[in-house]
C-alpha cells in the first residue's frame, strides 16, 4: 500500500512538471496575425534583397511599431533538395541563406514566415513538403521561421486527405522544437473552420485567392473581390477566437492595379474608400491583417489606411470575437463586435454605387445604453447617443467604437 501510495504520487508529480513545462503551442496566434507578403507584390520573383529592403521599409514607417510583426516569404523561395533530402533556399535568390534572412528580420523585431504545400509541388510548381513533413520542419526550425503557410495545390480533393496531410505537418512542427504559426491554405472548399483547429492550424483559409478589385462582376468566373471574400468570412463568426482565427486572405490596400496575382481575374484596382473598407471589414471580422503592397513606396492614404492604430486595435482586441453582421441587405452591411474592457466596434457599409443616408438604432442591434460615439476614421467623439445618423459614400464603411462611460 506504502509503495503504491509513493507511485501515484510520482505519477501525479511528473503530470504536474509536464502540464507546467510542455510548450504552449496552443497559445499561438493569440490574436490575428498581423504582417506583409511577398506574394501580390512579387509573385514567384522573389529575392533576399527585396524582403530586407521590404523589412527596413516597415521598421520605417512606423508599420512594425503598429503591430504589423510578420514578414511571409510566399512561393517561389525553393531551390530543390540536396543529397540528403533537405529543402532548401534558391542560391540566386537567397545567396546568404534563409537563416541569415531571418536573423536580419528578428533584429528588428520582425518575425519571419515561408511557404510550402501539401504535395509534392507547390501552387507555382516548386518544391513542396508531402512525404517529407518532419524533415522540413526542422530545417524551418533550424532556419528560426516563425509562421508557416501551407498550401493545397497538386492535392486530392477530398476532406479526408486535407485533414491528414494537415495534421502531418501540424505534428511536425510540434516536434520541431520550435513555436511556429501554422497557416492552412485551402481555401475554404474543405470547410477547414470545422475541423483545421483540430488539425493543428492557427488560422485558416475561408475562400479563394483575393483580387484587387471590389466584387466580381457578372462576366467574370472567377477571381474573388472585397465583397464576395466578405460574404464568405462573415458568416463564420462562430468559429473564430484566440489562436483559431477564419482567414479572408491578404490585404489589396495600396496596390491599385498593379499587374501580378491580384490583378489576374479583373483585379483593375479599388478606391481609396474601397480599401478603407477592406481594412475596416477586416479588422471588424477578426482576419489576418497582411498587407502586399509596395512598402518602401506608400502614397499617405495607404500609411493612412494601414497604419489606424484605433482600427487595428479593434482587430487586435484581447477578447478575439469576430464581428456578426446583424443586417445584411443589398445595400446595408451592420457588424457588432464585442471588446475586452466593455465597449463595441460598429461597423456601418453601404454596398450600393452611390451615397446613402441611414439611421441606426443600437438597441436595434442588441446594445441598449446610451454610449460614446467615436468615428475611428475621423478620430473624432460625437458624444453620448442610442443611434448614428448620417451619410455613407458608396463603398465606404464607417467604423465606431461605443463607450459606456
Amino acid at each position: 500500500m506504502t509503495n503504491r501510495f509513493h507511485n501515484n504520487k510520482k505519477r501525479l508529480f511528473f503530470f504536474l512538471l509536464f502540464l507546467v513545462c510542455k510548450p504552449s503551442f496552443a497559445q499561438l496566434a493569440p490574436a490575428p496575425p498581423m504582417g506583409w507578403m511577398t506574394w501580390n507584390y512579387f509573385a514567384d520573383k522573389i529575392n533576399e534583397k527585396d524582403i530586407r529592403e521590404m523589412a527596413d521599409a516597415m521598421e520605417a514607417s512606423g508599420m512594425v511599431k503598429a503591430g504589423y510583426r510578420y514578414i511571409m516569404i510566399d512561393d517561389g523561395w525553393q531551390g530543390g533538395r540536396d543529397n540528403k533530402n533537405n529543402i532548401i533556399p534558391d542560391p540566386k535568390k537567397f545567396p546568404s541563406g534563409i537563416k541569415a534572412l531571418a536573423d536580419y528580420v528578428h533584429a528588428k523585431g520582425i518575425k519571419l514566415g515561408i511557404y510550402s504545400d501539401a504535395a509534392q509541388l507547390t501552387c507555382a510548381g516548386y518544391t513542396a513538403s508531402l512525404g517529407f513533413e518532419e524533415q522540413d520542419a526542422k530545417t524551418f526550425a533550424s532556419w528560426s521561421i516563425d509562421y508557416l503557410k501551407y498550401d493545397y495545390c497538386h492535392a486530392p480533393p477530398d476532406s479526408a486527405t486535407a485533414k491528414i496531410r494537415y495534421k502531418k505537418m501540424a505534428d511536425a512542427l510540434r516536434k520541431s522544437g520550435r513555436e511556429i504559426v501554422f497557416s492552412i491554405c485551402e481555401w475554404g472548399e474543405r470547410k477547414p473552420w470545422l475541423w483545421a483547429a483540430n488539425a493543428g492550424g492557427q488560422l485558416w483559409r475561408t475562400t479563394g485567392d483575393v483580387r484587387d478589385k471590389w466584387k466580381r462582376r457578372t462576366t467574370e468566373k472567377w477571381g474573388e473581390g472585397i465583397m464576395d471574400i466578405l460574404d464568405v468570412n462573415a458568416e463564420l463568426s462562430a468559429y473564430a477566437g484566440p489562436g483559431r482565427w477564419n482567414d479572408p486572405d491578404m490585404l489589396v490596400v495600396g496596390l491599385y492595379g498593379k499587374k501580378g496575382p491580384s490583378g489576374d481575374g479583373g483585379g483593375t484596382g479599388c478606391s481609396d474608400v474601397e480599401y478603407v473598407s477592406q481594412m475596416s471589414l477586416w479588422s471588424m471580422m477578426a482576419a489576418p491583417l497582411v498587407a502586399t503592397n509596395d512598402v518602401r513606396n506608400m502614397n499617405e492614404s495607404t500609411k493612412n489606411i494601414l497604419l489606424n492604430e484605433e482600427v487595428i486595435a479593434i482587430n487586435q482586441d484581447a477578447l478575439g470575437k469576430q464581428a456578426e453582421r446583424k443586417i445584411k441587405d443589398s445595400i446595408w452591411n451592420v457588424f457588432v463586435k464585442p471588446l475586452a474592457n466593455g465597449d463595441y466596434a460598429v461597423a456601418v457599409l453601404n454596398r450600393s454605387d452611390v451615397p446613402k443616408t441611414t439611421s441606426v438604432d443600437f438597441k436595434a442591434l442588441g446594445l441598449e445604453h446610451k454610449y460614446t460615439v467615436r468615428d475611428l476614421w475621423q478620430h473624432k467623439d460625437f458624444g453620448k447617443a442610442k443611434s448614428w445618423k448620417g451619410t455613407v459614400q458608396s463603398h465606404e464603411t464607417k467604423v465606431f467604437r461605443l463607450r459606456k462611460s
